[in-house]
Formats: structure tokens, C-alpha cells, sequence
């Protein structure tokens, strides 16, 4: 029998606990944990760690709790300062250390903003009215998450423009061990992020070493898409809104599984790798025993040795990058131009296809071929 998952609570939920045990405070309650009510109706009881009086009000201590989501704030204590003002009769939010404010357009908050989604501040004014009475009470709340300064590096907010530290996040403000598409969602704000900016090609990398590669090449980091291994998924997104030109920058295999039409590209989902560089390999030429060899070897990277010892690898990634636009363009229904550059590891273009070459002429990247 499957062990039955934990869930916890996002950075936001932990706000918005403090928020209540700041009210309790200042009104003479000390408590240990409080409940607060989920936005999808879950309630949530929320251990408070420490909650001491400030010149202005009162601030409070949470650690996040992710249950068994792999969540990088797990553990992280989570400071809400707040002060009840009469010169107002709503609720300011300001980002404290750790947590990030909106630099760049394309976020669903507006720039100079903290970063605190919408999710989470509906949970605090959802808190004070219930402690208050009133929906039209004066407040302002600091949120601090002093980890969240180095945890900001391991995230996309760089990315997305968001500086000085995390999100506060949370839909509902129950963490649920994430899902796929909770995974795949989270990418999407990129998209909005690039278009903002007026980037006229949305560069897909599915990871760091293709953003290391595609920056060497003179390609904006604005432009950059990390897209993991959903492809299809991000392609999808950003037809919908609305770009015109694409171009997917990834190691061999990634893009020999998209010359194939995979678009999903984790291996558990589907691996054809060998096969398809054994086929696109013969079909240029290379000889049985060496195709062979191709099929039997570890990596994409030990069949290219094979196929670049017969002389062959610069037709052969050629035409899989000619036949991942092909793909990639039919994917989209003609909707997008989108064009395939190939590397490996070390960062060399092992093969650009027309649309790739034009994208580069027009926008002056250096790739270093014949363009």
C-alpha cells in the first residue's frame, strides 16, 4: 500500500499565521499555534515559534513546514512584522530581507511591487478581518525571510526580475507535494517575463548549460526560457501568448528525441536517443557495423564519436536540426517560426538549421558558422 503523502503550508500561509498571532498579541493572547482557514476551505493549524512586541506593533515567527513536497523553504523561519495605522484603511505589504521585489514586467504584480502573490495577501486581509471585524482596517505588514536571500539563487526569480530575495507564494496556502503540472506551471512566467521585455525570439534552453551557452553566443538573458523537459508543454504556452519567433538551444539529446516528435523529453516518458542517431546516421550514409555501434553505445555523446569518425557528424546534426524545426513548426501548427541550434557539452554548435542561421544574421549572434 502507497504511503499516503504529507502535506504543509506555503511561505504565504506562514504570513498570514503570523499575521493572526501578531493580532492576538497586541491584544493580550499568547498562543503556541493558530488556525487559519485555506482559501480552498482547508483549515490550517500553524505552530508559532515566538512572537515579541515591536516599536510599532508586533512581529511573529513561523517555520515553514512542506510535508513531503521538495520545497526549498522547508525549515526557513518566516518574520511578519505588523503595525496597525489610522492614516489608511487598507493593508500596506512591504518586502523585508529575504523576499524579493518585481523589477521587470510581465509578473502579475506591478513593478516596484514586493513580491507577494496575490494568494498570500488575500489569506492576511482574510485574517484581519476575521480578528477585526472589518474589512476596512489600517495595517501594514512586513514580511522577512532572511534565508531567502541565498535561497533566491537557486530559483527563477533572477530569471523573472525579481530581486533582493524569494516570493511569498501559495495559491491556496496548502502545500500539496507538487504535481508535474504544478512544476510545469511555475515555468510559464518566464514567457510573460521575455514578451514584456520586447524580446523578439523566446530562446527555450532546457537547462544551465544551455543558458551558459546560448549567453556566450550573445543572446540576451532576458530572452532565456528555461523549459526543463517539457518542451511541447512551453511551446504550447508561448504560442498561446503570442510569440512569433522561437528557437530551442539544447545538448544532442535533447534535440535528437525532438527530431523524433518527442516533446516531453524525460527518459522515462520516452528515450529513442541511439535510435534516432542510428537512423538519421544511416540514412547519410554510415556503414551497418557502425550503426551498430551507434545503437550499443552509453550516451549520444559516445554515438556522435562514432558517427563523427565516419565523417559524418556535421551532415548528421545538420539534418536533426533541420528536422526538430520541421517538427517543432508542425507542433505549432505553423503558428510560430522556430528554429534548432545543437551543441554538446563543451558548448560547440553542432548543427543550426536554416531558420536558427537567419535568427542569428538578424539578431547578431555569434555562432561562428557560415550563416
Amino acid at each position: 500500500m502507497a504511503k499516503e503523502m504529507r502535506s504543509g503550508y506555503t511561505t504565504g500561509a506562514c504570513a498570514a499565521a503570523g499575521t493572526k498571532a501578531a493580532l492576538l498579541f497586541l491584544d493580550g493572547e499568547y498562543c503556541e499555534k493558530v488556525t487559519i482557514m485555506a482559501l480552498d476551505g482547508t483549515p490550517l493549524h500553524i505552530p508559532i515559534q515566538e512572537v515579541i512586541r515591536t516599536p510599532s506593533g508586533a512581529r511573529a515567527e513561523v517555520v515553514k513546514f512542506s510535508g513531503d513536497d521538495p520545497d526549498i523553504t522547508n525549515g526557513v523561519s518566516v518574520f511578519t512584522t505588523l503595525a496597525l495605522v489610522d492614516e489608511t484603511d487598507d493593508i500596506e505589504f512591504r518586502a523585508g530581507e529575504g523576499v524579493g521585489t518585481v523589477t521587470k514586467r510581465g509578473m502579475s504584480l506591478p513593478v516596484g511591487e514586493p513580491s507577494i502573490n496575490m494568494g498570500p495577501r488575500t489569506l492576511i486581509r482574510n485574517v484581519v478581518e476575521e480578528m477585526t471585524g472589518s474589512a476596512d482596517v489600517g495595517a501594514r505588514v512586513t514580511i522577512s525571510i532572511p534565508a531567502g536571500v541565498e535561497l533566491a539563487k537557486k530559483t527563477l526569480n533572477p530569471v523573472l526580475g525579481i530581486e533582493g530575495g524569494i516570493s511569498v507564494i501559495g495559491t491556496t496556502g496548502v502545500l500539496r507535494p507538487m504535481s508535474e503540472e504544478a512544476f510545469k506551471d511555475s515555468l510559464v512566467p518566464q514567457i510573460d517575463v521575455a514578451l514584456a521585455a520586447g524580446e523578439p525570439v523566446l530562446v527555450f534552453v532546457p537547462g544551465k548549460i544551455g543558458e551558459r551557452i546560448a549567453l556566450s553566443l550573445g543572446i540576451s538573458q532576458s530572452a532565456l526560457i528555461e523549459t526543463s523537459n517539457f518542451i511541447g508543454f512551453m511551446l504550447d504556452r508561448a504560442a498561446e501568448r503570442g510569440a512569433e519567433k522561437i528557437l530551442i538551444l539544447g545538448h544532442t539529446g535533447k534535440l535528437v528525441k525532438m527530431a523524433a516528435g518527442v516533446f516531453h523529453t524525460h527518459n522515462r516518458v520516452a528515450d529513442a536517443r541511439l535510435e534516432t542517431l542510428a537512423a538519421y546516421a544511416a540514412a547519410e550514409g554510415l556503414a551497418q557495423e557502425a550503426v551498430r555501434a551507434v545503437l550499443a553505445s552509453n550516451t549520444t555523446e559516445d554515438a556522435m564519436e562514432v558517427i563523427a569518425a565516419a565523417g559524418l557528424a556535421e551532415r548528421v546534426c545538420a539534418v536533426i536540426a533541420e528536422r526538430v524545426h520541421v517538427r517543432a513548426e508542425r507542433y505549432l501548427f505553423g503558428k510560430v517560426q522556430v528554429g534548432a541550434l545543437m551543441v554538446n557539452f563543451a558548448g560547440d554548435i553542432l548543427g543550426a538549421d536554416t531558420r536558427a542561421l537567419s535568427f542569428a544574421r538578424d539578431y547578431g549572434w555569434r555562432l561562428n558558422r557560415e550563416s
